[in-house]
């Protein structure tokens, strides 16, 4: 199963909203995949296949192994939606 893990600076509010959107959307494309949400510290040491966050925060995370997305705008459902489409 693939592991997706949503990052934000604190791994509080909006990585958990963007959690459960992300959930919302793969249960409409009929996939499944262990969604996850954290920090940005943490997620530097964390394995997933697919790290998404926020342009400014997520972009340090991208070291050429990772599968890093930066999404421009958290709540846009389209924008998630079309992010996992085309990443998993």
């Amino acid at each position: 199963m693939k592991k997706i893990l949503v990052v934000c600076g604190n791994g509080l509010g909006s990585s958990m909203m963007v959690e459960m959107n992300i959930n919302s959307i793969l249960k409409d494309m009929g996939k499944e995949a262990d969604v996850s949400h954290t920090d940005l510290t943490t997620a530097k040491s964390e394995r997933a296949d697919l790290f998404l966050g926020s342009e400014d925060i997520v972009g340090s995370l991208d070291d050429g192994n990772r599968n890093v997305v930066q999404l421009k705008n958290l709540m846009d459902k389209k924008e998630l939606r079309t992010a996992l489409e085309n990443n998993l």
